[in-house]
């Protein structure tokens, strides 16, 4: 593995607006001195813009923000940031994120997470960088009955559309890597949550519905089980990544080996979605998001599983604790108790 310093480097991260590029951007100002952060985002209306604004004003106080609204679909764009700025390192998480939303659209993640990631290859290629780092999901595991999944795992059955560009994202890296020799790792994220998180995101869609007293359907009947991974942890785990880039090197045909890598970030412990729902309303009526009499259960629905959902999400995250010395530590009691208080404030007061 090669180290890959940080310091005095131009960094850049495309989804700079949404929730892991926001608070990625916001751990890099804070603990670097030296460093300037270019930010693309297309701002698109895939939930509520505001919550992408109030994450925007938070990093544009810093001078060393430098914030560029665009879609990464579009190549002349992408082509221009790479030679203005010549990022040293490249953090790709902007896509169009969701399972069931690809059902209903797919163009949008064909252009956004196919496209846009094409484009970001070819700046790699054209403009030479350390590290590229880009998200993948723990969707591209498809309906595997192994758990916990491994990066071992064979992955050519993905269940939703989502999943497919996800997977393709991987293969995409790997010719690009062996190709032109550019050092690429990929990020299998499990259910990443937290304050200023995404709407879509079950924990944040139960609150909103439990507030208006409407429904929440918990699918299978309750017997999903969900990896979830807390935003700081995730942050974290990418920070280090950044840092360690697969190594340069030829084979024995003397061509380059592929310096290429995927990790596993997940909690490595899945939670019920029955017991995380129970948890969920304890630290909202905690928080005084809902009152205390509240009648959560007659606001649960047990329904049946949807279409391009899996059953249960585990991840094995020994290779990332092998190579990077680091494991996701913080409980869902911690991080929902955070989300609720978060939630509060930023709809309620």
């Amino acid at each position: 593995m090669q180290h890959v310093s940080l310091e005095g480097k131009t960094i850049l991260i495309t989804g700079a607006a949404g929730f892991i590029g926001s608070y990625l951007a916001k751990r890099l100002l804070e603990t670097l001195e030296n460093v300037n952060i270019i930010g693309i985002d297309n701002m698109n209306d895939y939930y509520d813009v505001r919550l992408k604004e109030y994450r925007l004003m938070d990093l544009s106080k810093d001078v060393r923000f430098m914030f560029v609204k665009g879609n990464l679909a579009d190549k002349k764009l992408v082509d221009s940031l790479f030679e203005k700025y010549s990022p040293h390192v490249v953090v790709n998480l902007g896509a169009q994120a969701g399972v069931r939303y690809s059902i209903t659209n797919p163009d949008a993640y064909i252009e956004s997470n196919l496209v846009g990631f094409f484009n970001i290859l070819e700046g790699c290629r054209n403009y030479p960088v350390e590290h590229l780092v880009y998200a993948s999901s723990s969707s591209v595991y498809g309906s595997n009955k192994k758990v916990p999944y491994s990066i071992e795992d064979k992955v050519d059955n993905p269940v939703s559309l989502y999943a497919a560009t996800k997977k393709s994202n991987e293969l995409m890296a790997h010719a690009y890597s062996k190709l032109y020799n550019i050092p690429s790792t990929g990020l299998r994220f499990f259910t990443v949550y937290g304050p200023a998180g995404r709407p879509d995101m079950a924990y944040f869609s139960f609150t909103d519905k439990l507030l208006k007293g409407e429904d929440i359907k918990i699918f299978n009947y309750g017997n999903c089980k969900r990896d979830f991974t807390y935003i700081d942890d995730i942050v974290e785990g990418v920070v280090r990544v950044m840092q360690g880039a697969p190594e340069k090197k030829n084979g024995e045909d003397g061509l380059p080996v592929p310096p290429y890598a995927v990790y596993n970030i997940g909690n490595n412990h899945p939670e019920n979605l029955i017991d995380f729902v129970n948890i969920l309303q304890e630290e909202l009526v905690l928080a005084g998001v809902l009152p205390e009499d509240y009648d959560f259960e007659a606001h649960k629905k047990l329904v049946p599983m949807q279409p391009g959902d899996v059953p249960v999400t585990y991840a094995d995250t020994c290779e990332l604790e092998r190579d990077f010395g680091f494991k996701p530590s913080t409980s869902l009691r911690q991080g929902l108790r955070n989300f609720a208080r978060w939630y509060k404030e930023f709809y309620m007061n």
